[in-house]
């Protein structure tokens, strides 16, 4: 089975390092063709892959859904949603998108005045510097952290000061998952789960919630993903099968922001060519 695809990247359009050239030109270098352009809550990158493309290398155009979804306790627990190939001009989705954008702008200069009251030196200046031209998100925030030596890596940023549970965390109110997935069906896209057995989402996405979630529009689980275990991995297969959805194979690339080489997880050429042929926008290419 011939895997030449990357389904799950990001720019600095979100909270990746490289420009949407700059990650082109590593996919192609990993021997990519295919490769998936998955900003978080944007699609401002899409337009620039269409220019910079290289000949040989395909560009499938996404998006990282910020979602949430109850736990049975009532907490709502974040699981991010993949969507290819979408209308990238659908009315509901554009709407969401900038609610988002208003209120993560908002958030994330909530954390970093947090972190300033707690003692930490950093400023809201240089966070907006480290964020470009997205809104503040947290891995702008770990990065001012790591540039001002409170941490020694984005990871530690994390887990010691910028998790959901911590004291400098601001909340902010995200789309339902099943409402996303119903917004990229109805926009003619292809919703796919990411990396669903990593971290809390693990617990919330049962078999059974999976199963309900099919008939909203839902056509694929992320499988290989470097969050996921080898007995995770079965086990998603197993649903998938199971509930006829694709499953797909992503290195979740962030440039610096994370210790992982693109195409290091890849998707089997002939799904990609079944996203395709779901989705209402064409893929990128020369």
């Amino acid at each position: 089975m011939t895997r030449t695809a990357d389904l799950h990247t990001h720019t600095s359009f979100s909270d990746g390092t490289d420009s949407v050239p700059e990650l082109l030109a590593a996919a192609q270098a990993a021997g990519l063709t295919t490769v998936g352009l998955t900003d978080h809550d944007t699609a401002a990158g899409w337009a620039v892959a269409r220019d910079a493309v290289p000949a040989g290398l395909r560009v499938l155009p996404g998006t990282e859904f910020s979602t949430k979804h109850p736990a049975p306790d009532g907490e709502l627990v974040s699981v991010h949603l993949l969507g290819y190939l979408f209308d990238e001009h659908d009315p509901a989705i554009t709407a969401e998108w900038q609610r988002m954008r208003d209120e993560r702008a908002g958030r994330g200069q909530r954390i970093v005045e947090n972190l300033i009251a707690g003692g930490y030196p950093i400023t809201l200046q240089r966070v907006r510097e480290l964020a470009g031209p997205s809104a503040i998100a947290r891995p702008h925030i770990a990065r001012a952290l790591m540039e001002a030596g409170a941490v020694t890596s984005v990871g530690e940023a994390f887990e010691e000061l910028l998790d959901e549970n911590g004291p400098f965390y601001a909340a902010l109110r995200s789309t339902s998952l099943r409402e996303g997935i119903e917004m990229v069906s109805a926009a003619g896209g292809v919703p796919v789960i990411a990396h669903p057995r990593a971290r809390q989402a693990a617990a919330v996405l049962t078999a059974e919630v999976i199963a309900s979630l099919v008939p909203l529009g839902l056509r694929g689980l992320e499988v290989d993903h470097p969050d996921h275990d080898q007995a995770a991995r079965a086990e998603l297969r197993g649903i998938a099968a199971e509930l006829g959805l694709l499953t797909t194979g992503s290195s979740d690339y962030h440039g610096a922001n994370k210790t992982l080489r693109i195409g290091q997880e890849r998707t089997a050429d002939e799904v990609v060519e079944q996203i395709i042929e779901l989705g209402v926008t064409a893929p990128i290419s020369r």
